[in-house]
């Protein structure tokens, strides 16, 4: 699957990053996870400290799939609004799923301190703002949501951006406490986590085929380089690429851009260097990073052709880079990196956990969304505890076929 095309900044944050070997001989083990890249990582994460034999393959390397480009912005909120999926799946679904999103931002910092490595994790405020005059009574109505469940939050009116920022916009939500990583040092720093704690990680290690042996009750996968691993559990944490193995109906694809800046000298314009995005579909976003980069991201196109995506390139950074000089006219930048990429979402802005008859003893973890590290966090920990403790109440929110919950 062509996902991703153009130079990558986060890699360049860690020139010496962790190596791990081939498999060269066949194994067995009690949960297998397919993929390294972040959900992978979260995954093995959670299960470095249980008593389950795990091992990890992934066809590359850690951490160079989908994790390269992801711009990390670490929130609660996502592209479509609780209040609106308040419609769909009734106020008490919607409230856990608030609550299941703010607690796994807070174990991702948890995580990050956790760890060896570096993950650059840094509490940051965002601005969310109205993209035009239309948008501010449903963005007022969705601050009252999200104060009324406890997130700390303030409504700013024009006046109030206009003087904190160089450019105007009709409202906005400040959210407080947000947060921003950098997502291929924490793969990289949750995977040798695991593998200090025992869990055995495969590079270069691709899976060719997999199969249910009933009379074993074990997951058989092989792989390309000729051996097989015996399972009884096993996780898809492949990212976008789960989807080769596995389709899911509710999930769907369109094209996304990311220019990475050159350091800048001054931010002091940059109000607390607040994450920032915006109602308007497709969406502006943006973010800064430990040396003083600056992130910007979106316009996606609904194209999933990758080499019509990829023609696009060249415009998109231009227009990234002049969206943003309209923002911020004094800040001089210049684009280093810029990518093009598949984005994967879901058709009602949940996150999925795919459980299928044909799959039996099987996860698929589709993280898929704007907060595609947040997804993966709370996706991995109930999995994980669906796997140790044999049931998670929380499962049946995720599932491909969630249940409405009766609207109160």
């Amino acid at each position: 699957m062509n996902l991703q095309s153009g130079t990558y900044y986060w890699p360049t944050t860690f020139p010496d990053a962790p190596l791990y070997p081939a498999l060269e001989e066949d194994l067995s083990c009690d949960v297998l996870i397919i993929g390294g890249g972040s959900s992978g990582a979260q995954c093995a994460y959670y299960l470095a400290d249980s008593d389950l034999d795990v091992a990890v393959i992934e066809k590359s390397t850690i951490g160079s799939g989908s994790t390269s480009t992801n711009t990390a912005l670490l929130q609660y909120s996502g592209e479509k609004m609780f209040t609106n999926m308040i419609n769909t799946f009734g106020k008490g679904y919607i409230e856990r799923h608030l609550q299941l999103l703010k607690d796994a931002i807070k174990e991702i910092e948890a995580a990050s301190k956790n760890v060896t490595i570096d993950c650059e994790f840094n509490r940051r405020d965002t601005l969310y703002s109205a993209s035009c005059a239309e948008d501010v009574e449903s963005l007022k109505k969705e601050y009252e949501f999200l104060k009324q469940h406890n997130c700390e939050l303030t409504f700013l009116t024009k006046e109030d951006i206009e003087a904190k920022y160089p450019f105007s916009r009709d409202a906005a939500i400040y959210s407080y406490n947000d947060a921003e990583i950098n997502p291929f040092r924490f793969t990289h720093a949750l995977v040798d986590y695991a593998a200090r704690k025992g869990i055995r990680i495969y590079e270069n290690t691709e899976m060719n085929g997999h199969h249910y042996d009933k009379q074993q009750g074990k997951k058989i996968v092989s792989t390309k380089n000729g051996h097989t691993i015996q399972a009884r559990y096993i996780i898809f944490a492949a990212g976008y690429e789960g989807m080769e193995i596995r389709k899911e109906k509710k999930a769907s694809f369109v094209s996304t851009y990311t220019v990475t800046t050159n350091p800048v000298e001054d931010l002091s314009e940059w109000y607390n260097r607040t994450l920032i995005w915006e109602t308007a579909r497709p969406y502006l976003y943006m973010r800064t990073t430990r040396d003083n980069r600056i992130i910007i991201g979106g316009l996606d196109d609904n194209t999933t052709y990758p080499e019509d995506r990829d023609s696009k390139l060249i415009h998109k950074k231009n227009k990234l880079i002049e969206e943003f000089n309209k923002m911020f006219p004094t800040i001089k930048v210049q684009p280093e990196y810029y990518l093009s990429a598949f984005y994967g979402g879901t058709a009602d802005g949940i996150p999925i956990i795919g459980q299928y008859e044909e799959y039996p003893n099987s996860y698929f973890l589709f993280a898929f969304g704007d907060n595609g590290t947040v997804y993966s966090q709370l996706l991995s920990r109930i999995i994980v505890n669906d796997i140790i403790e044999g049931n998670c109440p929380d499962l049946a929110l995720y599932l491909q076929e969630r249940p409405l919950l009766n609207k109160g």
